[in-house]
């Protein structure tokens, strides 16, 4: 029998609540990948441009990657900037919906994490 502090069984927990949250969007793997990996560059303040941003998913085509920020820009989770210096530049930014996505997974992160005899 798995002990409750056991780490795979806080992430099963955790995949079992994020499957239970209403009004996630339904991700595809390559758009959850390169949405958390964009998560982890905008949590240290940097910026990535689209074509930066294209060869985050080391398991996908550049083609891929923008079909998918396509999608990601369609849903809301993100939005491009133009960079003020040269407009041939733009910048992949989060949105209002990328933030409520993340703390809801984050909430659900904590819950999994918290031992189950409270």
């Amino acid at each position: 029998m798995a002990k409750s502090d056991d780490p795979s069984q806080t992430y099963v927990r955790f995949l079992n609540l994020v499957s239970a949250i209403k009004g996630l969007p339904d991700l595809d793997a390559v758009e959850r990948r390169v949405l958390d990996v964009l998560g982890g560059i905008w949590a240290t303040g940097a910026k990535v441009t689209v074509l930066e941003a294209m060869g985050l998913a080391h398991d996908a085509s550049p083609a891929t990657v923008h079909r998918r920020l396509k999608s990601l820009r369609e849903r809301g989770l993100i939005d491009l900037k133009e960079d003020e210096s040269d407009n041939r530049v733009k910048y992949v930014v989060p949105t209002n919906a990328t933030r409520t996505y993340f703390a809801k997974l984050g909430q659900a992160l904590n819950k999994a994490a918290r031992k189950t005899t409270d």
